[in-house]
């Protein structure tokens, strides 16, 4: 096996941004030595010069759709996106798949589906749904991350929402093992007392899904987490006045964690036209003295992951020709951007790229779980993602290597081009294209 040696002056460690050669063999970082070290005899010596080499972006929370909608999605797209993006592993939702991955024999047709396709190491979260609840310890001891579950319609038939008892039931199924529930926290008596309103204005689109519906949510969550000492994860949260209480619960050892998204962090409510259903999602986003606060908390360390929530489907479902948002299926397509975008708007509130992979990388593989992924060090897989900071593109939904031309970045100037991507040390995207066959790893949870 021949080393590699990877050398910048700006390689982010879990100690900082620093000069350094970072030696791989075999797939694994061997050493983090000083930028000037000799290289062992023999190694190949790839020198990046002053663009910074960041671990591979771990990326939780991507709806994948294969198979059964793969016209939305596919492993192949999806896969070819993130690794232009500088995502290195992904964890692929339980839903919107045919079947969706609520059994051991439905997972079993997920693996078979992505064998072969995926251009980064691909996970795999199981589904709570109602009357799965016996199959919840079989998914996890086949290796899936944790659960999912909704507390209002998913959007798919096939994936129903858990009602309150049903989510303890869960949430206690899953502590006798160990298992991690993830929710997307909406409660749906507050968006039935919502105005709906129909039609082509995003106020009222905003209206139709308010902050409290969120907040009420986490207070139950948090509950149940704390009655049941059971772990438990807020998904994509978008509403800045439930941080208190996640807040409140982490201090008081409460096992809750939260992720926010790029959209919510970089667009915002007072910004998006009307009829403009390439901006829908659920929550939604919402105004900017609100995104204020999640960035603040992701600065605190009450959010402890940014991931992309990448949920595509085709045009048409997004109702482009009505640009009724009511209408229209709810996702930002954005697995490519994430990156970018939010380096964007995190170097001109003062952040760093140290922080960036905080929250990007080591952050959501500490939540699912992936002790080789998340830091350039030693004994970690030699995932990367090789940035230039400075430099600054448009983007082109045309351009970008997920399935469907459609996106709410569309026509932002991003700062922070992604140059490469590597997997265990073999480079697998330059300049926004893949490079030779797919070469990902369909992962399984190492459950204690």
């Amino acid at each position: 096996m021949q080393e590699l040696v990877l050398r910048s002056t700006r390689v982010v460690t879990p100690e900082g941004e620093r000069p350094a050669a970072v030696e791989v063999r075999g797939g694994t970082i061997t050493a983090v030595r000083a930028h000037d070290a000799p290289p062992p005899r023999g190694a190949e010596v790839v020198d990046l010069g002053d663009d910074v080499l960041l671990p591979g972006l771990v990326d939780s929370h991507v709806h994948i759709n294969d198979p059964g909608r793969t016209e939305w999605e596919g492993f192949a797209t999806a896969t070819a996106a993130a690794a232009a993006g500088g995502v290195t592993t992904v964890v692929d939702m339980p839903l919107n798949s045919i079947p969706p991955t609520t059994t051991t024999a439905h997972l079993d047709v997920k693996r078979a589906t992505a064998r072969g396709k995926v251009h980064t190491d691909v996970g795999f979260w199981g589904g709570a749904v109602p009357g799965n609840l016996p199959d919840l310890r079989p998914l996890h001891e086949a290796g899936v991350f944790g659960f999912k579950c909704f507390l209002l319609p998913s959007g798919v038939d096939e994936f129903p929402q858990l009602t309150p008892p049903e989510v303890e039931a869960a949430l206690a199924e899953l502590t006798g093992f160990g298992g991690l529930l993830i929710v997307h926290a909406e409660d749906p008596g507050t968006i039935g007392g919502a105005p709906q309103r129909p039609g082509r204005r995003y106020a009222d689109f905003l209206a139709s899904r308010p902050p409290a519906a969120e907040d009420r949510a986490v207070e139950g969550l948090v509950a149940f987490a704390a009655k049941l000492d059971a772990r438990i994860h807020v998904l994509h949260l978008s509403s800045a006045s439930a941080l208190p209480l996640i807040a409140a619960a982490k201090r008081d050892g409460v096992r809750v964690t939260v992720e926010t998204c790029p959209h919510f962090l970089t667009l915002t409510a007072e910004e998006v036209p009307d009829g403009a259903t390439e901006f829908k999602c659920c929550p939604p986003i919402r105004e900017a003295a609100n995104q204020d606060a999640l960035w603040q908390a992701l600065a605190d360390g009450t959010i402890d992951c940014v991931v992309s929530d990448h949920s595509p489907s085709t045009i048409g479902l997004k109702a482009k020709d009505t640009g009724d948002f009511a209408a229209a299926w709810g996702g930002i397509s954005s697995l490519q951007l994430g990156l970018s975008a939010v380096w964007t708007e995190a170097r001109r509130r003062g952040h760093t790229l140290a922080d960036v992979a905080r929250w990007m990388s080591a952050g959501p593989a500490a939540l699912a779980g992936l002790p080789a992924k998340g830091a350039v060090a030693a004994g970690r897989d030699a995932d990367f993602a090789v940035v230039d900071p400075d430099a600054v593109f448009t983007v082109d939904p045309a351009r970008l290597r997920h399935r469907n031309p459609i996106t709410a970045y569309a026509g932002r100037t991003l700062h922070g081009v992604v140059r490469s991507s590597w997997l265990r040390g073999e480079r697998i995207a330059v300049d926004g294209a893949v490079t030779g066959p797919p070469r990902g790893r369909l992962l399984s949870a190492r459950h204690p």
